[in-house]
C-alpha cells in the first residue's frame, strides 16, 4: 500500500507512433496521422531524444504534457530521434510544416535547436533542460529545472533511512549510490542534490557515483548498478533515462531500494523507495499555452523548481513514510531560500 506524497502520481500512457521523417512521427492517438487536438490552438513540433517516447521518463512526460495541450486546442507532430544526427532535421522538418512552436527535448540538442532557429527565424523555439545564451537566436526559449531540489529531497529521504537503519533491504554498510547517464548539468544537478541531501542526515555515509554514458542501454545501467550493490549500495538512485530502468531491476532483483527520476517510477513495484521527478509535462504543456495565449517570450529562460512545482518527489514507500516529516522540513527549508549544491 502506497501513500500519495506532495505530488500526484503520474499515468505515463504513451500513444502508438507511425513511421515518418528522421524516426518516427505521432499526430494521433489513434494513429490516423490526423490532430486529435480540439482545433484552434498552436500547431505543435516537437523532437524527441535519442530515449524516444517509451523511456518511461523524461521523453513520455514530454509527451504527457502535449497530449494534455491538446485537450485545450493544441494539434502537431512529434518526431522520435533514432540517432544524434536526427535532431536537426527533424526539428527543420517540423519548422518547414508551419509549427507554431517547435520543442527540442533534452540538453543535447541545444546545438541542433540554435543552428535550427538561425535558419527559421519566424517560428518559435523552446529547448528543454538548455539555458539561453547571448549566442542563442531570439526565438528561442531555455527551459531549464532545479533537479538539485528534487535530488536533495530523496537525499535526504535516503539519508533518514540509513541513519536509522531499521528498514528491510538495508544493509549495515551505510552506502548509497547513484548512476546518471552523461555527465550533462540536468544529470548532475539531480546527483549533486542527491548527496547533500544524503549527507545532510548521514553524516557518516558514502554515495557512489558512476555514470553509464548512455540513456537508452538498460544492460549497462543494470551491469552498473550490480557493481555498486556488491560495494554494500542497499539504494540506488538512477538518473539515466531509459538506461537507468536497467539500474532499478538491478535493485529488484537484489532486494534492495531504487530512487526513479523525472517521472513518478513507483509503478514498478515495491522496491522504489521514492522518485525524485521533474515535471517536463507541465513545462511543455505551459509553454504551449504561452504561444496560444501570445505570451511567449524568446530570448529568456525560464525556470521551474520546487517553488514553482516543477520538481518534487513522487510516492514515498509506505516503510519509509515515517521519515516523510524530515522530507517536509527539507522541502520547507529549500523554499526558506537555502540553496542546493548544483555541481557534483
Amino acid at each position: 500500500m502506497r501513500k500519495r506524497a506532495s505530488v500526484m502520481f503520474l499515468v505515463l500512457g504513451v500513444t502508438a507512433v507511425a513511421a515518418a521523417g528522421c524516426g518516427k512521427s505521432d499526430e494521433s492517438s489513434d494513429g490516423s496521422g490526423k490532430s486529435d487536438g480540439k482545433g484552434g490552438g498552436p500547431k505543435v513540433g516537437l523532437v524527441t531524444d535519442i530515449g524516444g517516447l517509451n523511456d518511461r521518463s523524461f521523453n513520455a512526460l514530454a509527451n504527457k504534457g502535449f497530449t494534455a495541450a491538446k485537450e485545450d486546442g493544441a494539434s502537431g507532430t512529434i518526431l522520435e530521434s533514432k540517432a544524434a544526427g536526427d535532431y536537426e532535421p527533424n526539428l527543420g522538418k517540423l519548422a518547414q510544416d508551419g509549427a507554431d512552436i517547435v520543442f527540442g527535448i533534452g540538453f543535447l540538442m541545444g546545438d541542433s535547436v540554435k543552428a535550427t532557429a538561425a535558419k527559421s527565424p519566424d517560428t518559435n523555439f523552446a529547448i528543454i533542460d538548455f539555458s539561453y545564451d547571448p549566442d542563442t537566436p531570439k526565438n528561442v526559449q531555455g527551459i531549464v529545472f532545479k533537479e538539485q531540489e528534487a535530488g536533495y529531497l530523496a537525499g535526504v529521504l535516503a539519508g533518514k533511512a540509513e541513519s536509522e537503519g531499521t528498514m528491510e533491504g538495508l544493509n549495515e554498510a551505510k552506502v548509497v549510490s547513484a548512476i546518471g547517464g552523461q555527465k550533462i548539468p540536468p544529470v548532475d544537478k539531480f546527483i549533486a542534490g542527491f548527496k547533500a541531501g544524503v549527507e545532510a542526515e548521514c553524516a557518516d555515509c558514502k554515495v557512489l557515483v558512476d555514470y553509464s554514458q548512455d540513456f537508452v542501454d538498460q544492460s549497462k545501467c543494470q551491469d552498473l548498478a550490480n557493481k555498486q550493490i556488491a560495494r554494500g549500495s542497499d539504494i540506488v538512485f538512477q538518473v539515466a533515462g531509459g538506461c537507468g530502468l536497467g539500474a532499478l531491476n538491478a535493485a529488484k532483483t537484489r532486494k534492495v531500494w531504487g530512487i526513479g527520476v523525472d517521472a513518478d517510477q513507483g509503478y514498478l513495484g515495491g522496491h522504489i523507495l521514492t522518485s525524485a521527478m521533474k515535471r517536463v509535462d507541465t513545462a511543455v504543456e505551459e509553454t504551449i499555452k504561452s504561444v496560444g495565449d501570445d505570451e511567449f517570450e524568446g530570448g529568456s529562460t525560464r525556470v521551474f523548481g520546487l517553488k514553482e512545482e516543477g520538481v518534487g518527489l513522487g510516492e514515498i514507500a509506505e516503510p519509509a513514510q515515517q521519515y516523510e516529516d524530515v522530507v517536509d522540513a527539507a522541502r520547507e527549508k529549500i523554499l526558506d531560500g537555502f540553496t542546493v549544491p548544483e555541481t557534483v
